[in-house]
């Protein structure tokens, strides 16, 4: 039997209409000779983004509970280390060339404060992560926290202190984006549902299979790459609600093609060759078949969402341990990849408030974490895989600042429903609200905003110029 392609290019978009124009250099490796010389000197280097990472990884491992977190500043090119206290290990972080801050807040701290907010604060339409840039955690309440529940969230925050948290509003209701590559597609009682694939992968029995978002994967057993067709993939594990939001997904036909890569639009692909940790600060790319090719910066690690449950009115489900940023999503761009110009895939598209005209935040798995929980490996024989990993917890070494999955502290166990959101995605090619599933994706999966979507709208994002 000849080899089938596996259709779904990961992570791009049929008939995408931005322009994703790619540098020669993008892959290039960057000379350090001066740099080294600098780090030498005990003066910040200039660094590429996955530079930062790895070094943000092995100075949170040098740096024991001293470490409080990490981000990259894109615009002088360095990595910034947050420390807590002075002493050799201090001493030896300046010198290895990230520029050392001292700051109040310890990871323990942070910690301390997520988890008072995952007791006292977990209510429908909220979310935290930690800032490294701040050394806070940042709390985010939508439009439909209000009364009461604004007064408690507000009064558990300002218990914290201002130099831990802060509270911020922000527009639009959380829900889940349903989408993001190339569209897959399901039948279930009700109409269809649309999702996307996010990374090809390898699963730990060697067979060919992708990675996508959990509540795809909890939303539908059997998978399609075409609206009417027959499923040619098929749901091997799912995580959702809990601690984190992916799927591990197996081609039915062990023979299929499944290339490790991005289709970053016009005939344009991505080598994907590892998976890394994400770095607060610095510049990601995410792929749509809802709107294409967009891109922003990571703002925010471990952090947790929590959706109003899409099974009890009155419960909240909530997810942990997701990569926060201010990359644009719409309903049917969930489980699509986030990833960055060199090749690293960094996260699965899981939900979000606000749209790609007035912007947004939105939330991503982490993939080093989806890797490592499946047993799955990225690029050839899994090359790359878990690069940085181990790390499920450890985002650019940053991760800890709240604890992976601490942080949002939300209730790893108890989000149902990440796509809790309002409202209902109503029948197939229903379309009713920004927030509904419209089209091919349009299913009854009630009171989640699991935007199960179609419609590929072209991006506006160019990968020239990135980190």
């Amino acid at each position: 039997m000849p080899k089938r392609k596996a259709a779904i290019a990961v992570g791009g978009v049929a008939a995408l209409g931005a322009a994703a124009l790619l540098l020669p250099n993008a892959m290039a490796s960057q000379d350090n000779s001066q740099d080294q010389g600098a780090a030498a000197a005990g003066t910040a280097r200039t660094l590429k983004t996955t530079d930062a990472t790895t070094l943000a990884t092995r100075l949170k491992q040098s740096l024991g509970g001293q470490f409080a977190g990490a981000y990259y500043d894109s615009a002088k090119r360095q990595l910034v280390v947050n420390a807590v206290g002075d002493g050799a290990a201090v001493a030896r972080a300046k010198s290895s060339g990230a520029v050392v801050r001292q700051v109040e807040n310890s990871t323990a701290d942070l910690r301390s404060a997520a988890q008072t907010l995952r007791t006292k604060a977990s209510i429908p339409g909220t979310a935290w992560a930690v800032d490294p840039r701040t050394n806070k955690v940042i709390v985010s309440a939508d439009s439909t926290v209000t009364g009461a529940k604004w007064d408690r969230l507000e009064s558990t925050v300002d218990g914290l202190g201002s130099g831990t948290a802060t509270l911020k509003k922000t527009g639009g209701t959380f829900k889940t984006f349903v989408s993001g590559g190339d569209a897959i597609f399901s039948q279930v009682q009700g109409g269809n549902v649309r999702c996307s694939l996010g990374f090809n992968v390898t699963a730990s029995d060697g067979s060919p299979a992708f990675l996508t978002a959990g509540h795809c994967g909890v939303a539908a057993k059997q998978w399609s790459d075409s609206e009417t067709g027959q499923p040619i993939a098929t749901v091997d594990q799912a995580t959702f609600p809990g601690e984190g939001d992916f799927s591990l997904v197996k081609y039915d036909d062990p023979a299929t093609q499944a290339p490790s890569e991005v289709n970053a639009g016009n005939g344009q692909t991505v080598a994907i060759t590892q998976a890394a940790e994400a770095t607060v600060g610095s510049t990601v790319f995410r792929m749509g078949s809802t709107t294409g090719l967009h891109d922003g910066q990571v703002t925010g690690l471990d952090a947790t969402v929590n959706f109003q449950s899409e099974t009890d009115p009155n419960g909240v489900d909530t997810v942990t341990g997701l990569i926060q940023t201010d990359v644009c999503a719409e309903p049917g761009d969930s489980g699509g990849s986030l990833f960055t110009q060199e090749g690293a895939a960094i996260g699965l598209t899981s939900g979000g408030s606000g749209d790609c005209t007035s912007g947004g935040e939105t939330f991503f798995q982490p993939v080093t974490a989806a890797l490592a929980a499946t047993g799955a490996t990225l690029g050839d024989a899994g090359a790359g895989a878990g690069a940085g990993a181990g790390a499920g917890d450890d985002q650019a070494g940053a991760g800890d600042e709240a604890g992976a999955g601490d942080q949002a502290g939300a209730g790893a166990d108890d989000q149902a429903g990440a796509g809790a959101g309002a409202e209902d995605q109503a029948g197939a090619g229903a379309g009713a609200g920004a927030d509904d599933q419209a089209g091919a994706g349009a299913a009854e999966e009630k009171g989640t905003k699991r935007h199960h979507r179609g419609g590929q709208r072209g991006g506006t994002s160019s990968l020239t110029g990135s980190n």
